[in-house]
């Protein structure tokens, strides 16, 4: 059943124009939201192995933390004036990025008014063998 954030999410993935060349979109169960990062050969980065590039998977956990900083906010009843502003993102890569579809969550650690905390982890095939996690701060509208 579709409601009015639904709608706030189609319109947000929609507006980003990075997020449309990744291809990246919002699964939601509920108030969960999963980002999914669909396989692409021009998301290789090292042929040889063949591993994500790993600017991509930088983006990819950027983007996920933004969006369900954004989503939180609406399951909050907070209206969308404008996208929060990355501080800082700290990326540890724990594994090649396979080529293969990819999946991330968001998990808010703190967000106030002015500043805000995230965590992300990004997966695979199975959500508890990350290849990729990482915390990032931003800056509210």
């Amino acid at each position: 059943m579709s409601d009015a954030r639904d709608e706030v999410l189609r319109g947000l993935t929609e507006g980003i124009p990075y997020l449309r060349f990744l291809g990246i979109r919002f699964d939601r169960a509920g108030d969960e939201l999963t980002a999914v990062l669909p396989f692409a050969p021009q998301l290789i980065g090292n042929p040889v192995l063949p591993a994500l590039h790993g600017g991509v998977t930088a983006a990819f956990l950027e983007v996920t933390a933004i969006v369900g900083l954004v989503w939180s906010g609406l399951a909050e009843g907070t209206a969308v004036s404008a996208l929060p502003k990355t501080i800082d993102l700290t990326v540890d890569y724990l594994r090649a990025g396979q080529p293969r579809d990819a999946y991330a969550r968001a998990r808010i650690n703190r967000s106030g008014r002015r500043y805000a905390s995230v965590h992300v982890e990004a997966w695979q095939d199975d959500p508890g063998r990350l290849f990729a996690q990482g915390t990032g701060h931003f800056l509210m509208p």
